[in-house]
């Protein structure tokens, strides 16, 4: 381990789309219940979902975040302190990684790499390497509260680190160093995201607010119109143009995702609104996957959604019914993976477009 202190501590063909929904504690009985849209709009029909093949779980406690790391791997971290990479092919854990004192909070990895980062509850961020030891290769301190957002640069040089303490900074994978730090009164930071092929950061805010900072000195480049409720959380498409966030609230009140122009007026775009309960996460599905672009949300009410991005249709539903508030979703390339983290036990499913659009869950961790 490397110690530097505290500057360092319509159908388809047969398309595939595999999705986690990583949880703690697996739970032995969930009621599974999916919905398919129908163009009227009016109606939903209820399709059965088949059993699932059970797996031992990776954690011994509440998973919080999920990333995916190649093709073939994800990592997930939870309340249990280790982050765990996890090959969804075989259902076997990879490898254990140890270190943090507290809660890990978020996943970010580094593109086309073994390597990825973990935030946690104890202030510090770690960077580790699956092809190394179990050993941390650097530790990250410089917070004053709980790490909630990581985003690593598309050239693998830098790493932005958001927290409750309102700040954010900038470092130098490279060296550890941190470069640059920015702070905002009452920026509670829940979530970062870096925008492809560019300098700046996507930020989401317990304020209310999404932010987009330019890395280049660490200044705010631009604030969006504040939403009624806390934005958990916030992704970019992969070509750079619009981005998604997703709004707290109870009761369908809030509890929507929004689509924002980054290019060209940066105003609201659509509104996919269907959630009962606090929207978690969201991200963008690949293109290639479907005729129509779409995104995932995934929301405490227990539930994913698919949306048509355009329309705002929502196109298909899938409830876990007991199995607690989904927490996070990552995408894979157009293969692999989609991955949602749910309070218990562990699932994974799968977009097929062979039969129109459905989502099946095919094995349970």
């Amino acid at each position: 381990m490397l110690s530097l202190g505290c500057q360092l501590k319509p159908a388809l063909p047969r398309v595939f789309c595999w999705i986690w929904a990583v949880m703690g504690k697996l739970q032995s009985k969930l009621r599974h219940s999916t919905y398919k849209y129908r163009p009227d709009g009016l109606i939903e029909e209820r399709v059965q979902t088949k059993a699932s093949q059970e797996y031992s779980p990776a954690h011994v406690d509440t998973v919080s975040v999920v990333a995916a790391l190649n093709s073939d791997l994800c990592v997930f971290g939870g309340k249990d302190k280790t982050a765990v990479a996890y090959n969804w092919r075989t259902g076997h854990v990879v490898k254990r990684f140890r270190g943090h004192e507290r809660e890990i909070t978020k996943i970010a990895c580094i593109p086309k790499s073994s390597q990825f980062f973990s935030a946690s509850r104890d202030k510090t961020v770690i960077m580790w390497d699956l092809q190394g030891s179990s050993e941390p290769r650097e530790q990250l301190c410089g917070h004053a509260m709980v790490v909630t957002g990581l985003a690593v640069s598309p050239d693998s040089s830098q790493l932005c680190t958001g927290s409750r303490d309102n700040s954010l900074l900038l470092w130098d994978v490279g060296t550890g160093q941190c470069v640059e730090r920015a702070s905002v009164s009452r920026n509670l930071v829940t979530h970062l995201c870096w925008v492809p092929r560019e300098s700046y950061v996507l930020q989401s805010s317990e304020d209310k607010t999404i932010r987009l900072w330019d890395s280049r000195g660490l200044q705010m480049a631009h604030v969006f119109p504040p939403k009624q409720h806390i934005q958990t959380h916030c992704e970019v498409s992969v070509d750079g143009r619009t981005c998604i966030s997703c709004s707290s609230g109870f009761e369908g009140e809030g509890c929507e995702a929004t689509l924002w122009d980054l290019r060209q007026t940066r105003n609201r775009m659509c509104e996919y609104k269907g959630h009962f309960q606090t929207v978690a996460s969201c991200v963008f599905l690949p293109k290639s996957m479907a005729l129509m672009p779409m995104i995932a949300t995934s929301a405490h009410d227990s539930t994913v959604k698919i949306w048509n991005q355009d329309t705002g249709a929502c196109l298909f539903t899938l409830s876990l019914d007991g199995s607690g508030p989904l927490t996070s979703l990552a995408v894979g390339d157009i293969t692999s993976l989609l991955c949602a983290s749910f309070y218990r036990g562990v699932h994974l499913l799968r977009v097929d477009h062979s039969r129109g659009l459905e989502l099946q869950e095919v094995a349970a961790f």
